[in-house]
């Protein structure tokens, strides 16, 4: 069994995680592919040059970027935390959260923010929609465990 997160390493990763630009930047490499050298501003025109400079500064922190040859690709972290935004995004889109129209990147940082509440208790409770928000938490809670970035994790690792 994986060791529970505190509820500080909770917040912190759902700080980290739900920058709309980290969201956009990782979610565009993963479903089109590696963006070619010089080629993100061309890329992601809904985000400025600041945004881009920051997502990619944040995205390289948390090892999730492979700069090869071809371009700015996804590491295995990366890959999982698309596969984590995708998932978070399905429970948020099934359940109309935060409202019944929001944008891909809302949807994530809203549910993140939900998530990292102090006083949110996402584990299953009662109905579909808890026993779902409690997946997409033990899904982060596995992506912070596996990968382990030091931003989240803190000075003293993963809480045991």
């Amino acid at each position: 069994m994986m060791p529970a997160l505190s509820p500080q390493q909770l917040q912190v990763a759902c700080t980290e995680l739900s920058s709309a630009g980290l969201i956009r930047l990782v979610s565009e490499i993963d479903d089109h592919g590696a963006i070619p050298p010089r080629a993100l501003a061309c890329t992601l025109t809904d985000l400025t040059r600041d945004q881009i400079r920051q997502a990619t500064e944040q995205a390289d922190a948390l090892g999730l970027l492979d700069r090869s040859h071809s371009g700015l690709g996804l590491t295995p972290a990366g890959g999982d935390l698309a596969d984590l935004y995708d998932a978070t995004a399905r429970w948020a889109r099934r359940n109309n959260y935060p409202a019944p129209v929001c944008d891909f990147a809302g949807r994530i940082r809203h549910t993140f923010a939900l998530l990292g509440e102090p006083a949110a208790n996402p584990r299953p409770t009662e109905g579909e929609a808890d026993a779902e928000l409690g997946r997409v938490q033990r899904l982060l809670a596995e992506w912070i465990h596996t990968h382990q970035p030091p931003q989240i994790r803190g000075d003293h690792g993963v809480a045991a």
